[in-house]
């Protein structure tokens, strides 16, 4: 694996009494597609809260693109982006509106916004739409400004929530394009999905279970290991043994 721009050790979350991530210890490579999979419950979002920052560990130790989880968290914000399926667009700005005001917010400079400004308008073939406000636009477009949005500072990682929910299969494989392109570039991706047939997109994929990673590999590996035809399978032989949800 290439030099790791994640690192987590013995990273652990309690509410309480109750341990909601339980000493996961695992390592994400520049460039890499990383899958993050689990079934409701197992503690994956809030495992992700804490890598973007806005969760301090109980207990464990970390690294996200060089700042320390524990004592760094402002600049961890500063070094990734952040998509989740709610998208983070407001609907009644303009497609460019949106994308000013998310310049600003990660510092960018005023000439700096509108040149990157103009380079997703011209990416995503929306020039016509700049002024549309973001509300009118169909949900396969939403979704792919909110990528566009927050790649806009150029981040090392990006951190993607369950992007895909509750958009069309076509329009599923046309986001992953712009994943892969991204990946292509550099930027590391850290997906959760629960579509299994994307986890098969992933250079790797870790699979929680009630606070655990319980497998970690690549998705032919975990398949061979499980013996398994699919990573659905593998996902399912897995989950079969939780003993929480939410």
């Amino acid at each position: 694996m290439s030099e790791p721009i994640l690192s987590v050790r013995e990273l652990t979350k309690r509410f309480g009494t109750f341990t909601a991530v339980d000493r996961i210890s695992f390592d994400v490579g520049r460039g890499e597609i990383f899958g993050f999979l689990g079934a409701n419950g197992a503690g994956k979002t809030t495992a992700m809260r804490m890598l973007c920052g806005l969760s301090l560990p109980t207990s464990g130790s970390g690294t996200v693109a060089g700042c320390d989880i524990l004592r760094e968290s402002e600049a961890i914000k500063r070094h990734i982006g952040y998509m989740s399926q709610r998208f983070s667009l407001y609907d009644d700005l303009t497609v460019l509106e949106n994308i000013r005001l998310y310049g600003g917010i990660y510092g960018l400079r005023r000439r700096e916004i509108l040149r990157r400004a103009v380079e997703v308008l011209r990416r995503l073939d929306f020039g016509s739409e700049r002024n549309t406000p973001v509300g009118a636009l169909p949900l396969g477009w939403k979704q792919k400004l909110a990528f566009s949005v927050a790649t806009l500072h150029r981040p090392e990682l990006v951190f993607l929530d369950e992007p895909t929910g509750g958009v069309d299969p076509l329009t599923r494989r046309q986001f992953w394009e712009l994943i892969y392109e991204a990946a292509a570039g550099g930027t590391t991706l850290f997906v959760t999905t629960h579509y299994m047939d994307e986890a098969e997109y992933c250079s790797r994929v870790s699979i929680m279970v009630d606070g655990r990673i319980c497998a970690l590999g690549a998705p032919a590996e975990l398949k061979r290991e499980f013996g398994a035809v699919s990573m659905d399978e593998v996902f399912r032989l897995l989950a079969r043994g939780a003993k929480r949800s939410e």
